[in-house]
C-alpha cells in the first residue's frame, strides 16, 4: 500500500475509534464490569502504543499500555486495568493526537521503511480489533447496571421479523485448499494456505434465531445434561445460565438488552450471545453439530464479506435473515466452529515481540468465523479466524448448525 493510501487509511480507522467512544461520558470510559473487558480509556491507549511502540520505536509507555507482549517487559494485569484512574482521559486523548502527528508526518513525508508501512497495516486491523472489544466491552458495563442504559438511542432498532424457513445447503468436500494467499493483508494464523480433506457436509442456510433458542429454553435445554459436555454443563450449573446472556424474563415475556436499552425480544432475530457451549448443546438438540472451521471456509469462499450487518450500518444488533440461500455467513454474528484453535501445517509466528499476537493463545481457544454486527465492513474475509474461550458470552458470537450430508 503507498504511503498516501497508507495515510488516509490511518485517519480514517483511528477516527473511527474516537467516533465509537464519543457517546460515552468520562465515567463510562473507565467502567470495567468483568476481568475479561477492559476500560475504553485502556482501548484508547493501548491502541495508541501499538503504534507508538512498533512503529515509531518509543516503548517508554509500555507497562502502562501494553497488554499482553511479554517481550516488551511488565504491564497492568488484566483484570486491574479499570483501576488505572491516571493517566486522566484528558491526558490520553492528549496522547493519541500526538502519536497520531507523528504517524501521519511520517506517512506524509514517505520517511518510513517497507517493513514499518506493514506494522501500520498490521496496527490498523490491530485497532479495528479493539473498535470490536469496546462496545462488546461497554455492552457489559452498561448492560448488568441496573437501569440498563443505553449506549446510543438513536440507533436503527429493528422491528418483530418473519422467520426464515431454515434450509440445508450441500457441500461436496474433497481435497481443498483453505487459509490465506500471499496477495493482501491477513493474520499469521491465517497462514499458510494448504490443503485440508473436507467429508461431504451439509450447512444450515442461516444461523439459528431466537425462536429456536426459546424451543431449545422450553424443552429443558438448559438443564438437560445429556446435551452438553461436563465441563460446559458443569460451567452452565455453576454460573445458573438459564438462557443466553442479557436475556430477562419478566412477567412471562422474554426482553433482552442491546445498545438502545431493554426491549422485546424478537423471535426471528439471530440469537447471540451464547457460549460455545451453548452452541454445541444447541446443535445436539436439534440434532445436528457445529460445522468445523474448514466447512465454514469452504462455503464462505467466494462469497462477498462486505454484504453482510456490519457495524458500519449503525444498528448494532443482529437482524432477522431474510434472503434465500445461504444467509447472513458475515456479519450480524461470529459464528462458533467445533474447531479447536490450533496452528496450521507449517505456521510461522511474526518476528520479534509480535509473535506474541496470535500464536501464545492456541491453547484452550474454539475458533469463530464470519464478523459480527460490532465488527467493521472489511476487517474480515473468508480466512479471518477468531477465537476465544468455550465459556465466552460476552462476545457477539451465536451459531450455525451443519451435519454430515444426508443426515437430517
Amino acid at each position: 500500500m503507498q504511503a498516501l493510501d497508507l495515510l488516509m487509511r490511518f485517519k480514517t480507522v483511528r477516527g473511527r475509534t474516537v467516533s465509537v467512544c464519543a457517546p460515552l461520558s468520562v465515567e463510562d470510559h473507565l467502567l470495567q464490569s468483568m476481568p475479561d473487558a477492559s476500560p475504553a480509556k485502556w482501548h484508547l491507549g493501548h491502541t495508541t502504543w501499538f503504534f507508538e511502540a512498533f512503529v515509531l520505536g518509543n516503548t517508554s509507555r509500555s507497562a502502562l499500555w501494553n497488554s499482553y507482549y511479554d517481550t516488551m517487559g511488565p504491564h497492568v494485569d488484566r483484570a486491574r486495568r479499570g483501576l488505572v484512574s491516571r493517566p486522566s482521559l484528558h491526558e490520553v486523548t492528549a496522547y493519541r493526537a500526538a502519536v497520531d502527528e507523528a504517524i501521519n508526518e511520517a506517512l506524509q513525508s514517505n520517511t518510513l521503511a517497507p517493513e514499518q508501512h506493514a506494522l501500520v497495516e498490521l496496527g490498523l486491523h490491530h485497532e479495528q480489533q479493539h473498535q470490536e472489544l469496546i462496545l462488546t466491552d461497554i455492552k457489559h458495563a452498561l448492560g448488568t447496571q441496573p437501569l440498563r442504559p443505553a449506549y446510543r438511542a438513536d440507533l436503527d432498532r429493528v422491528g418483530q421479523g418473519a422467520i426464515t424457513p431454515l434450509a440445508w445447503i450441500e457441500y461436496e468436500g474433497g481435497v481443498v485448499e483453505v487459509g490465506a494467499g500471499e496477495r493482501g493483508f491477513s493474520f499469521d494464523n491465517e497462514r499458510p494456505r494448504h490443503r485440508v480433506i473436507v467429508e461431504p457436509f451439509a450447512l444450515a442456510s442461516r444461523p439459528v434465531c431466537n425462536a429456536e433458542v426459546l424451543a431449545f429454553i422450553g424443552d429443558g435445554g438448559y438443564s438437560e445434561p445429556r446435551l452438553w459436555l461436563s465441563d460446559g454443563f458443569q460451567t452452565a450449573q455453576r454460573e445458573g445460565w438459564r438462557a443466553p446472556l442479557y436475556w430477562e424474563l419478566l412477567d412471562g415475556q422474554w426482553l433482552h438488552y442491546d445498545l438502545t436499552g431493554l426491549a422485546e425480544l424478537d423471535p426471528a432475530a439471530t440469537a447471540c450471545h451464547l457460549s460455545y457451549y451453548e452452541a454445541d448443546a444447541i446443535a445436539r438438540w436439534a440434532k445436528a453439530r457445529l460445522p468445523t472451521e474448514m466447512e465454514w471456509e469452504i462455503a464462505a469462499e467466494g462469497l462477498r464479506a462486505r454484504d453482510g450487518h456490519w457495524a458500519d450500518d449503525d444498528r448494532l444488533h443482529p437482524a432477522a435473515a431474510s434472503a434465500t440461500g445461504l444467509a447472513q455467513l458475515f456479519g450480524d454474528v461470529w459464528e462458533w466452529t467445533s474447531s479447536p484453535y490450533c496452528a496450521y501445517p507449517g505456521f510461522r509466528p511474526l518476528a520479534g515481540a509480535l509473535g506474541e499476537y496470535n500464536g501464545k493463545f492456541m491453547s484452550g481457544q474454539m475458533v469463530l468465523r464470519g464478523g459480527s454486527c460490532f465488527t467493521p465492513r472489511g476487517h474480515v474475509r473468508a480466512s479471518y479466524r477468531n477465537f476465544f474461550p468455550p465459556s465466552s458470552r460476552w462476545q457477539m458470537t451465536g451459531v450455525r448448525l451443519s451435519n454430515d450430508r444426508g443426515v437430517r
